[in-house]
């Protein structure tokens, strides 16, 4: 950059920043500008292609392990609120974008995202062609990336990066996860939300919920919802939750892969039956892994806050956030039981052709009876979420809470107070009756 121009930008929103690079363990090179914090980093790239919420993202623990690409062209437009943070410190290992957002405009705002990044040490970098990024990520699939702004070398990154350690058969959960139980009740929903949100309903169930990598607002939606909370690390033992005798137990959220989990999923199989249990994403992953199920690696997972997701109770089509890079191989379960699901007798590899009839196939499972499929993904037919008809519990792939994201899954908190209730229908409730409640207008 010639002088000139250096003080011709200098003069400018965007400030002067050092050079920094992106190489894929395929030897695919972008090369931008650093916008947060100095360094080196690795992890498997993802993209999310929500249009705001960025600070969620960014917080989102279930990023562990990942460099995460923003589809959306300008990030960091409406700067950082920090209440809406959905842990104390970000858990990816990086962040990439096209366009960061130098003078940010929101009264809420605290500070600029590339100062929070660089206050919470982030590596990251901008002036990539992110549309070129996701297309080569969707076409070639998942793969280990590095961000550096200390070597310029794309042959010496490429080798650093597949030298860099897989996602595969690591356990991040443990990394994300609380040191020790607390509470959490309606006391402690954030005030600074009360301008757009209604008051909690009273709380009326006690619930241990297992954190692993538990975002902020998920908390929230339970204590909304009527619950007082206890949250436990991720490998507290069954008897322990057993002996606190709660009303019912919740699974959370976290990173990376479920087979790797084993200090939760062996904990929810002695849990299952006992008492009513709700589980959301690597929560319900674990509930899957309790019931005997497999999992598989997505190419490049579900990441955004447009998943259209076909709820095949209600025949409605919930649009949906999600962010996770594994699924529930939904046969693994069981088999077909003929005469509850309109007489299929065999598995099929579209879900999409349960939600094409208007069905809610059942499963026999070995372990803890009856299974149903409830949910089915409608982009590419996958498992979104199951219900046991012989013991109460239930658990989806999304996130109801929806930080960010549409509120079309709100109502899961509802039905899992309405299960703790005993009532058999607690699956039964129209979106379109909940999409909107608890919202001020």
């Amino acid at each position: 950059m010639s002088e000139l121009a250096r003080r011709m930008l200098e003069s400018t929103s965007k400030p002067v920043r050092e050079p920094a690079l992106l190489v894929l363990e395929d030897g695919t090179a972008f090369r931008g500008v650093a916008c947060g914090a100095p360094g080196e980093v690795f992890g498997e790239v993802c993209f999310n292609t929500t249009l705001e919420g960025y600070l969620e993202v960014i917080t989102d623990p279930s990023y562990a392990g990942q460099v995460v690409v923003m589809t959306y062209p300008q990030i960091g437009n409406y700067g950082v609120c920090v209440e809406d943070a959905q842990a104390a410190h970000p858990a990816l290992r990086g962040l990439v974008v096209r366009d960061m957002c130098a003078t940010p405009s929101n009264w809420r705002s605290d500070l600029t995202l590339g100062d929070y990044l660089a206050r919470e040490g982030v590596v990251a970098i901008e002036g990539v062609d992110t549309r070129a990024l996701v297309r080569h990520v969707r076409d070639r699939g998942a793969m280990r990336a590095v961000i550096s702004t200390v070597d310029s070398d794309v042959a010496s990154l490429c080798a650093k990066a597949r030298a860099s350690q897989p996602i595969v058969g690591v356990n991040l959960a443990s990394g994300v996860s609380c040191a020790a139980p607390y509470r959490f009740s309606a006391d402690d929903l954030p005030k600074g939300k009360a301008f757009a949100l209604a008051g909690a309903v009273e709380a009326r169930h006690h619930v241990v919920a297992y954190d692993c990598g538990m975002k902020r607002s998920i908390l929230e939606g339970l204590a909304r919802a009527g619950c007082d909370v206890t949250v436990v690390p991720w490998d507290t033992p069954a008897e322990d939750v057993l002996a606190a005798s709660p009303d019912g137990v919740f699974l959370s959220n976290g990173p990376g892969d479920p087979d790797a989990v084993v200090g939760t999923y062996a904990q929810v199989e002695k849990l299952l039956g006992k008492m009513p249990v709700f589980g959301i994403c690597l929560g319900h992953q674990m509930i899957c892994k309790a019931a005997g199920a497999q999992m598989e690696k997505l190419k490049f997972g579900h990441h955004g806050g447009n998943q259209p997701v076909a709820n095949l109770l209600t025949g409605r089509v919930e649009i949906t956030a999600q962010n996770h890079g594994f699924n529930l191989v939904f046969p693994s379960l069981g088999p077909l039981v003929p005469e509850r699901s309109a007489g299929v007798e065999g598995h099929v590899g579209d879900l999409r052709f349960w939600a094409e009839r208007g069905i809610a196939p059942v499963v026999a499972n070995s372990r803890f009876g009856s299974v149903q499929l409830t949910h089915v993904n409608l982009n590419d037919g996958t498992a979104e979420g199951i219900a046991f008809t012989d013991i109460p519990a239930f658990s989806m792939q999304y996130h109801p809470e929806a930080n960010p994201g549409p509120t079309d899954s709100h109502y899961l908190f509802t039905a899992f107070s309405r299960l703790m209730d005993g009532r058999d229908d607690y699956l039964d409730i129209d979106i379109a009756d909940g999409r909107l409640q608890g919202w001020r207008f």
